[in-house]
C-alpha cells in the first residue's frame, strides 16, 4: 500500500564504504573478465569491496560497515545514540544468521534496552526498514535509525576465474560491490529535516519467477552444480523500466504532486547503463535533476537508496521535491519514497 507519511522525517544521513575503489582493470585482472565488457555490459566504473581480492580476506564485516554509517548519520543530525528509541536494519547478506547484525550494529554503537529489528530483503529493504519505523514513530517512539547494507565476500569467490562462469553468474562478479547506509528518523521535524511526503512498499510478485537467487546452505554442503548468485538479467531488463515508471505515478498521485513539481529523481541502481534507460523512459522533464551513485559504488544491495538520499540531503533546497524510486527484482517488489525539503525556494531556483 502506498501511505502518506507526514510524521516521518529524515534528520541526517550517513554512509560507509570499504577501502579503496575497485577500477574495471583490477576486476578484470582480479577475475579474467573483459574490461571492455564490463564497461559495456553494465557501465560501472568502480566499486568497493570488505575483502581482499587476490586473497579473500575479510577487511570490513557488514557490521564494520553498518556501524560507520550510522555514526556519521547520528553526527550528521546532531544526535547521540542515547536519544535513539529504536533500530531497524535491512540487509540480504547478514554476518550470521544469529547474533543478527542489528544486534551487533547497536552493541557497537553503545546502544542498549531498546527495540532492534532485522528485515531480510534485497534492494527494497532500505524503505521497508523505513516503513517500519514509520509505524513504530506513528506508535509513539519520538527518533530511530534505520540502517541498511550488503557485503559480497561469502557470494564471490577471489582468485577465480569467472570466465568458466554461466552468464547468469558470471554478471554478479561486475555488478556488485560492498557498502551501508543509514539515516536517523524522527516524528518531529528537526531543523533541516526532509519530511516523507509518501512512501511506497507493496509486493508485486505473485505467481511471478524471482529475477535473483541468493542461495544458502548449512550443514549439508552445496551441490556443485547449485549456483549461489543467479542473476535473470535479461528478464530484469525487460521488467524494471516498466515497474520504475508505475512507482513514480503512485507516488506523484498519493503525494499530490505532478511530474513538473519534482525537481530530483533517485532512479533504481541496478548498473549504470540500466539507470540511463531507467531514466529515459520515465517520462519526467528535463529539468529534473538525477542522483546517482552506482557507477561510483557498484551495485550495494540494501545500501543504495541510503547511498543516494544521503547524496541527495546535500542537494535540496527549502521547497525543492525529490522522488525516490526502488525495484526489488529477487521476488519483485515496489518501492518508493516522496521527499521533501520544507522551506521557501529562494529567488532564482525554477518555479513549479
Amino acid at each position: 500500500m502506498t501511505a502518506s507519511t507526514t510524521p516521518l522525517h529524515l534528520a541526517g544521513t550517513g554512509t560507509a564504504l570499504p577501502g579503496d575503489p575497485v577500477g574495471n582493470a583490477e576486476l578484470s585482472t582480479a577475475f579474467g573478465i573483459s574490461e571492455e565488457w564490463i564497461d559495456l555490459f553494465v557501465g560501472t566504473r568502480t566499486r568497493h569491496f570488505g575483502w581482499d581480492l587476490a586473497t579473500g580476506k575479510v577487511t570490513h564485516t557488514l557490521t564494520d560497515l553498518c556501524a560507520e554509517s550510522a555514526a556519521r548519520a547520528l553526527a550528521a543530525a546532531g544526535l547521540g545514540p542515547a536519544e535513539l528509541d529504536f533500530l531497524v536494519l535491512a540487509t540480504a547478506t547478514p554476518d550470521s544468521l544469529l547474533p543478527t547484525t542489528a544486534n551487533e550494529t547497536a552493541d557497537r554503537l553503545g546502544l542498549n534496552h531498546l527495540p532492534t529489528y532485522q528485515i531480510q530483503a534485497g534492494c527494497s529493504g532500505a524503505v521497508q526498514a523505513l516503513d517500519v519505523a514509520r509505524a513504530l514513530l506513528a506508535a509513539g517512539h519520538r527518533t530511530g535509525l534505520v540502517v541498511a547494507g550488503d557485503v559480497t565476500d561469502r557470494f564471490l569467490e577471489a582468485g577465480r576465474d569467472a570466465t568458466a562462469l554461466a552468464t547468469q553468474e558470471l554478471v554478479n562478479y561486475v555488478l556488485f560491490g560492498d557498502g551501508a547506509g543509514a539515516a536517523v528518523v524522527t516524528a518531529d521535524p528537526h531543523d533541516g529535516a526532509v519530511a516523507v511526503r509518501a512512501l511506497l512498499h507493496r509486493f508485486t510478485g505473485q505467481g511471478r519467477p524471482p529475477g535473483q537467487v541468493v542461495g544458502w546452505h548449512g550443514a549439508v554442503p552445496p551441490r556443485p552444480d547449485r549456483q549461489m548468485l543467479h542473476e535473470d538479467y535479461r528478464t530484469i531488463e525487460e521488467e524494471v523500466p516498466a515497474l520504475a515508471g508505475e512507482i513514480v505515478w503512485e507516488l506523484l498521485h498519493t503525494a499530490g504532486w505532478r511530474p513538473q513539481d519534482v525537481d530530483h529523481l533517485l532512479p533504481p541502481q541496478l548498473s549504470g547503463h540500466m539507470t540511463e534507460r531507467i531514466v529515459a523512459g520515465l517520462g519526467l522533464p528535463p529539468t529534473t535533476r538525477e542522483v546517482s551513485c552506482v557507477r561510483d559504488t557498484g551495485n550495494t544491495g540494501n545500501a543504495l537508496p541510503l547511498l543516494q538520499l544521503d547524496r541527495l540531503l546535500t542537494r535540496l533546497a527549502p521547497g525543492e521535491r525529490a522522488v525516490s524510486v526502488v525495484v526489488e527484482s529477487s521476488k519483485w517488489i515496489k518501492a518508493g519514497l516522496a521527499l521533501e525539503r520544507p522551506g521557501t525556494r529562494t529567488e532564482g531556483q525554477p518555479n513549479r
